[in-house]
């Protein structure tokens, strides 16, 4: 069971998880690992990998190559820009709620006009959340891509092991609320890291309209960057909008994954792909050498040539334990 410490020592976990030797504290660190072409690497032994902090390597105390359970916050973006692809969406969201195993929960969230969160607590339960894809997720509207992450850190707060944010958004983070007080890709970063939350993120790059003879400016009119995106008109331009380019940022800070997609049709494989990487990570950790209040870098590397580690790059060494 994960203790409840303040804010700053959240990424230091007393480790009864995933092997973890129990009353102590240790960094955690999950691994993902592919060969060459991209394809997930199961069942490598300890010897195998290597992690540094600071550049100094760390005596593993911790390993675990076996499937471990994740509690995971699922945001999708609602904006009018996705409209044509609701369905899509939610039938991607099914592809992940299907592969849940025994041990994983979540919550499902849409993020428009509000930011929406269903059930009230984590469930592990797979005909609740998918009857909340099919029955709660909201109209379309602008799209609060970095207010929704930080809910989703908030919801994560006090559970215990893997803790996990898929965001899925074809746009950028255009909230369009008039709030002073919107989080940033910055604000959200920091929270993940000091949080240890990992964040996969899923782009579409979509085609949106520019300004032609004719073009609707009612609620599903287009705007780009996500927000009320509509579907053009006769004369308008397309033009690729790329999604925000802080998703594939955050991912990589926090150890989780980005993929682009040029095609909605894609969409529940990749979904899919999220949640046979997350039941395929490896759990390191070790216990570190001083706590001297600072964020450290971290990196782990693999013994055996043509494959590459995916984890998070940073914790914070905290004061106090």
């Amino acid at each position: 069971m994960r203790l409840v410490v303040p804010l700053a020592l959240a990424l230091l976990l007393p480790l009864q998880q995933a092997q973890f030797k129990s009353g102590a504290y240790t960094v955690a660190v999950y691994a993902t690992v592919a060969d060459e072409a991209g394809r997930l690497v199961p069942n490598l032994q300890q010897d195998a990998f290597d992690v540094y902090d600071n550049g100094k390597r760390q005596p593993l105390t911790t390993f675990a190559n076996d499937i471990q359970p994740i509690t995971v916050v699922m945001m999708l973006d609602r904006s009018g820009s996705m409209y044509r692809n609701f369905g899509l969406v939610q039938r991607a969201a099914q592809a992940f709620i299907e592969r849940m195993i025994p041990g994983d929960k979540a919550r499902v969230g849409s993020f428009a006009a509000r930011i929406q969160l269903d059930p009230r607590g984590f469930t592990g339960d797979r005909g609740e959340l998918l009857d909340i894809l099919r029955t709660e997720l909201q109209e379309a509207g602008p799209t609060p891509l970095w207010n929704a992450v930080n809910v989703g850190i908030t919801a994560l707060l006090h559970e215990q092991g893997r803790r996990v944010i898929v965001v899925f958004t074809d746009g950028i983070d255009r909230p369009m609320n008039g709030s002073g007080n919107n989080a940033s890709l910055r604000d959200v970063m920091r929270r993940a890291q000091q949080e240890d939350v990992m964040v996969y993120a899923i782009g579409l790059a979509s085609q949106q309209f520019g300004p032609g003879p004719g073009r609707g400016r009612g609620p599903t009119a287009a705007t780009p960057g996500g927000g009320f995106g509509g579907f053009g008109s006769f004369g308008s331009k397309p033009e690729v909008q790329k999604p925000d380019p802080g998703l594939p940022r955050i991912a990589a800070e926090t150890g989780g994954g980005y993929f682009e997609l040029t095609r909605a049709n894609d969409l529940a494989a990749t979904f899919a792909r999220v949640a046979d990487e997350l039941h395929h990570q490896y759990a390191l950790g070790f216990e570190p050498a001083k706590l001297d209040g600072k964020t450290h870098k971290l990196e782990v590397r693999l013994t055996a040539r043509g494959l590459t580690a995916r984890a998070r790059k940073s914790y914070v060494a905290a004061r106090g334990n």
